[in-house]
C-alpha cells in the first residue's frame, strides 16, 4: 500500500504543477494577447519658449520687411519692447507673427 500511496501522492504534486503552469500561461496570455487596451502615451510637455528664442524669430520676421507690424504686434501685447512682453503671451505672439508671412 505504501507503493500507491506514494503514486497517489506523486500525482496530486504533478496535479499541483500542472495548475501552477496552466495559471502562468493564462497570466502570460493575457498581458500579451492584446486584448487590453493599449497605454496612453504620456503627452510630451513642451518647453516654456524663452526670450532669446522668440527674438530670434521676430529678428528675422522684422529682416524679412515686417518691422512695422513686428511693432505693432508688440503694442498689441502692451510693450513697446519684447522685454516688455509676458512670457504667458509669447506663444500667442509667436502665432500671430507667423501670420506676416501668409498676409504678404
Amino acid at each position: 500500500m505504501s507503493n500507491m500511496s506514494e503514486m497517489a501522492s506523486t500525482i496530486e504534486e504533478l496535479r499541483k504543477c500542472a495548475a501552477v503552469i496552466s495559471d502562468a500561461a493564462n497570466w502570460l496570455a493575457e498581458k500579451f494577447s492584446g486584448d487590453e487596451a493599449p497605454e496612453e502615451p504620456t503627452p510630451v510637455k513642451e518647453p516654456p519658449l524663452t526670450l532669446e528664442a522668440v527674438r530670434a524669430v521676430l529678428a528675422d520676421k522684422s529682416r524679412a520687411g515686417h518691422t512695422t507690424q513686428i511693432r505693432s504686434l508688440l503694442q498689441k501685447y502692451g510693450a513697446d519692447k519684447l522685454s516688455g512682453v509676458d512670457p504667458a503671451n509669447y506663444k500667442a505672439l509667436l502665432a500671430d507673427a507667423e501670420e506676416l508671412n501668409n498676409a504678404t
